[in-house]
């Protein structure tokens, strides 16, 4: 039996925050429950399917999945449960934000086998998250950290954003510090990104307002600043975002970026199986030969241990020097790559300019 991951998406949230281009929106109680309805039958209907598989990992996100009812979520696991074959030790998160969470949820979420919390907090400073359009305050993510201790789990990740408008370098190593002293098993630090469709691009789109968001040197700054503090209280960078305390590091994002075969369930939800990539409602599209071997290296750059000559040779019967010898060789005399190990990985400067660095893996 081969291993896959699962998604499941929830897209409905209180309100969109300011700055999100997620497939997510309000809705009221009986639009929420006509998509559970039809998701436990989505799910049931990969019976067939589920048969040559068994799950590792399973992740719920949205939106804000923690806004259904307790009830539906353990419903949603159950089908789950009846169709797919789940490891006893599978990792299995379900992504929350504070201020739609309950106790009777947090004990919902253990009785249906979920192991995992990913906690959207974003800022411990309420200014900012005010200015991001969050529902929360900082006491409310302290309320909800605190409950979902003394509900059972044991691991749980933080979400956590940098680049906001208004925000100083002091201002965001407050909220990496504040976060940190509490003890999350994960944290996850992305900086802000303008996307097109939202109101903050409305505001910020084209160079617009400029003056609120930290410069390029600033935000650089506190990338850096992240990993510094973060090293300081035990945490290990295994990816460019993400940090982990030993033994935590996300088993479903490091699927994602191993190419492990994943499967979405729900509006929008895109997967990967048989070498082919779809989004649910659309045709799916098999890969070419040169897109895996592209994908294979821009994910695989991402953590922090890189990408393995011996893989690349396995998964594709070619050597990794054969098909990017000349983009090696440009990459590692700029200093942005390394070779150790038998593994290629992008160094610190090349973490700088990441994106530049992935470009450079697309075939021609």
């Amino acid at each position: 039996m081969k291993e896959l991951e699962l998604y499941i998406h929830i897209p409905f949230c209180v309100k969109k925050c300011r700055y999100c281009d997620f497939l997510s929106a309000p809705a009221d109680g009986k639009e929420k429950g006509r998509y559970v309805e039809s998701l436990v039958g989505r799910i049931r209907s990969y019976g067939a399917l589920a048969e040559a598989y068994h799950v590792t990992s399973i992740f719920v996100g949205g939106g804000t999945p923690s806004v259904l009812e307790a009830g539906q979520t353990k419903e949603i696991f159950g089908a789950v449960y009846d169709t797919f074959r789940v490891d006893r030790d599978a990792e299995i998160t379900t992504e929350l934000n504070p201020g739609t969470v309950t106790k009777e949820k947090l004990l919902a979420y253990r009785e249906a086998g979920i192991n995992r919390l990913s906690i959207g907090l974003q800022s411990a400073d309420n200014r900012e998250l005010e200015r991001l359009g969050r529902i929360h305050s900082w006491e409310d993510f302290l309320w909800t950290y605190e409950t979902a201790r003394q509900a059972g789990f044991g691991n749980i990740n933080v979400d956590l954003m940098f680049a906001i408008p208004g925000q100083t370098p002091e201002t965001y190593e407050r909220s990496l510090r504040f976060t940190a002293e509490l003890g999350p098993e994960h944290i996850s630090a992305y900086s802000l990104i303008i996307e097109e469709g939202t109101p903050f691009y409305e505001r910020y789109g084209g160079g617009a307002h400029a003056e609120e968001l930290p410069d390029e040197e600033t935000e650089r700054q506190m990338y850096v600043r992240t990993k510094e503090v973060l090293e300081a209280y035990g945490y290990d960078r295994y990816e460019i975002s993400n940090y982990a305390k030993k033994g935590f590091a996300c088993r479903h994002n490091l699927g994602y970026w191993n190419r492990t075969e994943y499967l979405g369930i729900g509006t929008g939800a895109a997967s990967f199986m048989n070498r082919r990539r779809w989004t649910e409602g659309e045709a799916a599209a098999e890969l070419t030969l040169r897109e895996e071997m592209e994908e294979f290296m821009f994910l695989g750059l991402r953590k922090m241990e890189g990408v393995s000559f011996a893989d690349f040779h396995k998964e594709f019967g070619k050597t990794l020097e054969s098909v990017y010898r000349s983009v090696v060789k440009k990459l590692t005399e700029q200093k942005l790559l390394r070779e150790e190990n038998g593994r290629l990985r992008l160094t610190e400067r090349g973490i700088d300019v990441s994106n530049y660095v992935m470009s450079e893996f697309l075939l021609s």
